[in-house]
């Protein structure tokens, strides 16, 4: 699938990195954040005071060990609100029917080729899924989020929308994940002198996401500049919804077509 262009902080090419195996953590890195600095501003207070004063010895252990995984962060300071909308694209080599029965029976191909992000099931369409390690300057969350897979509407349109995660405490951030899938079927357009049968069909699948991440930050993020929190936090957020809908429909596309025995021919690209 293809984002919408957007422009990182500080111009970091976040989306040069691959996403492998066990790559499931955003955590920017001192570079990084240095260059966010220079480009956007800390606002009054020095940057040596940013750092969180229990951060070198609490991190690590808190997100190994604790279920309260939003650090020193104040539920009484005023929630920022990051906001990110994501386009996006994949063609499948089957017919439409053939698609939404494989897109229905969701349990079977959720969960593996959301790998290496878990997916916990919440009931028969929900989903906890676990983006891993997001954060900046001593300040980390293990982000979750609750997601409903709703079957298709009348006009074959599918929705994912944001559910609770049962038992899960307040974590200080909220999610509110909108998303609209829709399938269109077509006849495969062939170059001049190719023959691949007769009117091969292919399903194009054009959705898009409306996300909004919400925030308590504790005191010493506060002090960062207001420009450099609201941009950086859009930014990185758009980047982890690259890389985490880039891992997702490069399997999913891959699953359908080996769990239907289905060769794609080498002269066919179809777009992922």
């Amino acid at each position: 699938m293809q984002q919408e262009p957007m422009r990182s902080p500080a111009n970091l090419d976040f989306t040069s990195e691959t996403t492998g195996d066990d790559d499931s953590a955003f955590v920017l890195t001192p570079a990084q954040e240095a260059a966010m600095f220079s480009e956007y501003g800390t606002g009054d207070d020095s940057a040596d005071d940013l750092q969180d004063p229990d951060a070198e010895n609490a991190n690590a252990d808190h997100l190994a060990q604790s279920k309260d995984l939003l650090q020193g962060a104040d539920p009484n300071s005023e929630m920022r609100h990051f906001h990110n909308h994501y386009i996006g694209n994949m063609d499948l080599f089957a017919d439409k029917q053939t698609v939404m029965k494989y897109l229905d029976a969701h349990q079977g191909w959720f969960r593996r080729c959301a790998h290496p992000f878990k997916a916990d099931p919440i009931g028969e369409t929900g989903y906890a899924m676990g983006i891993g390690k997001v954060g900046a300057l001593g300040f980390q969350v293990d982000a979750r989020v609750g997601l409903n897979l709703l079957p298709p509407d009348a006009n074959c349109v599918y929705r994912i929308v944001t559910i609770p995660i049962p038992d899960q405490k307040p974590q200080g951030y909220e999610v509110d994940f909108q998303a609209e899938m829709r399938l269109e079927e077509k006849t495969l357009e062939l170059r001049a002198g190719e023959k691949l049968g007769n009117d091969p069909l292919i399903t194009s699948i054009e959705w898009d996401l409306n996300l909004t991440v919400s925030l308590h930050f504790p005191a010493f993020i506060q002090k960062l500049s207001r420009d450099m929190i609201q941009k950086t936090g859009d930014s990185v957020l758009g980047f982890i919804v690259q890389r985490v809908s880039k891992s997702l429909t490069a399997k999913v596309q891959d699953d359908f077509h080996k769990t239907h025995a289905i060769k794609v021919p080498k002269q066919i690209k179809l777009r992922r």
